[in-house]
């Protein structure tokens, strides 16, 4: 584990220069908010195999082909089923989901150094994924970083609009559970990629400069057919 802690911190040295993050990565320790990650020999490591093998055997075509789509769509534009109009159509909303993403893109990236866990499919070759295969056995499946995204702009975006808050939560989790079908996480993968997010989410909304934009997002959405 002090291995880990060391590469983390590297990591986290490395990253500060070039990203315009809102949060300090180093007070935002994925250790203090996820458990460990299943190791790759575990019983729960292959259970979570069972699942993808399952999946990938009785999933349809079409749900595939949407897991697909998902897997190369990280931005706002997610929820725009959800909320019923395409946000880039309210600019202060897009620019504040916008804000989420750039803080989860650091924060996520710190947490996969510090667990190090390997990705499915290479401990299980015969597994198809939806995306290109990474090379290797590259280690940073867990949390789950579209996951994450999912639900820590999920999260902001049902404050915004309370009314929707059911219909975009389950965007968040439908958006989660494709990771699923593309075969690139494991289950717990998802899990702790919904509660980094979420608490993401609830620290941003502490934050003095994302409250300014967070009233503009409020105000935009109050006037918008």
């Amino acid at each position: 584990m002090r291995y880990g802690f060391l590469v983390f911190s590297l990591t986290l040295a490395w990253a500060l220069p070039s990203q315009a993050a809102l949060l300090d990565p180093s007070a935002y320790d994925a250790s203090l908010f996820l458990p460990p990650a299943p190791s790759d020999d575990s019983a729960r490591t292959q259970a979570e195999l069972a699942e993808l093998r399952a999946l990938a055997a009785t999933t349809s075509a079409e749900r595939k082909a949407a897991a697909a789509r998902d897997a190369k769509d990280e931005t706002p534009d997610i929820f725009n089923g959800a909320i019923g109009f395409d946000i880039a159509a309210t600019p202060q909303t897009r620019k504040l989901l916008q804000m989420v993403a750039d803080d989860e893109e650091v924060d996520s990236e710190m947490a996969k150094t510090f667990f190090h866990r390997t990705r499915p499919y290479a401990i299980d070759e015969t597994l198809a994924t939806c995306e290109a295969k990474k090379p290797g056995k590259p280690a940073n499946s867990y949390p789950s970083g579209h996951t994450t995204l999912a639900f820590s702009m999920g999260v902001v975006l049902a404050h915004l609009m309370p009314a929707k808050a059911q219909a975009i939560l389950a965007r968040s989790s439908e958006y989660a559970e494709n990771r699923l079908i593309c075969a690139v996480h494991y289950r717990s993968d998802i899990i702790a990629g919904q509660q980094f997010g979420t608490v993401l989410a609830l620290k941003l909304m502490e934050n003095a400069t994302f409250k300014t934009q967070m009233q503009a997002a409020s105000a935009e959405l109050t006037t918008h057919p």
